[in-house]
């Protein structure tokens, strides 16, 4: 079983509308195959046979399709209660899913949920950092300085900040610096990154609230831009070449937005 750092992004889940429409757009894109759960409504999903996330059928309409990403903790009711401290908010208690370890799910200051996850049976992703597989996050915030002080008090990150701007805002150009998290005990910046911080532009609407958008890794970024397009999907940021590869932001054919990334180093 794979062990995952303290703070470290450890998986992503989608919530949509339409289960078997979702396997069918993410199945072509990513050429994922899945194993639906006994009775359950969700799919696990499995890059070359190995699990990267997985699909759940939106069990209320008003929930958001959306991406989530969870963050490894080693002891989820202390960082639970970081999160009251520091001005977070609780949106699910501490649940255990099944022998598989136990979740809960936060909103930052900015309102930008995530999750996060105490490992029993299953740490989480089986792999990462290549084609089909996740490989980034970052949260887009309007409050970076409260947010930036929540991320650092809960999970132990340390921030630098970094002249190139997020994927989202390139187009309209970012007024402030991207933030790159690395964890506790390392040097921050560089090879240690596992998540970022954006800044909101201004000439977003306001109704837009903050969230996190996850990246998977693509052998070809113009390609698989192409592909969500055909499987009924939107390009929202075109690809575009930053200093860590080629990037894209997308929708599915649901609404749910994530990004992809061509990095600029060997693919493994």
């Amino acid at each position: 079983m794979a062990v995952f750092a303290q703070s470290a992004p450890c998986w992503v889940d989608v919530q949509l509308s339409d289960l078997e429409a979702g396997k069918r757009f993410y199945g072509g894109l990513f050429g994922w195959t899945f194993h639906a759960g006994d009775g359950m409504p969700f799919a696990d999903a499995y890059s070359d046979g190995a699990l990267v996330a997985a699909l759940a059928a939106k069990q209320d309409g008003r929930m958001p399709t959306a991406w989530g990403v969870y963050f490894s903790t080693d002891d989820i009711r202390a960082t639970v209660a970081l999160v009251r401290k520091a001005g977070g908010q609780v949106i699910t208690e501490p649940v255990r899913a099944g022998g598989a370890g136990v979740l809960a799910q936060a909103a930052d200051p900015g309102g930008a949920v995530f999750g996060l996850w105490q490992a029993g049976d299953r740490a989480g992703f089986e792999k990462r950092y290549a084609p089909g597989a996740f490989c980034w996050t970052e949260v887009h915030t309007r409050e970076p300085e409260r947010v930036d002080a929540f991320y650092e008090e809960v999970l132990g990150f340390r921030g630098t900040d970094d002249p190139a701007p997020p994927v989202a805002e390139a187009p309209a150009g970012a007024t402030r610096p991207f933030r790159t998290w690395s964890p506790a005990g390392t040097e921050p910046g560089g090879d240690t990154a596992v998540g970022g911080r954006a800044v909101i532009a201004d000439a977003v609407p306001a109704m837009l609230p903050s969230y996190f958008l996850s990246y998977f890794a693509v052998a070809d970024c113009d390609r698989a831009a192409e592909t969500a397009v055909r499987l009924g999907g939107r390009i929202t940021a075109p690809p575009l070449d930053i200093p860590y590869g080629r990037v894209a932001v997308l929708q599915d054919d649901q609404g749910a937005a994530f990004g992809v990334l061509r990095p600029t180093g060997p693919l493994t």
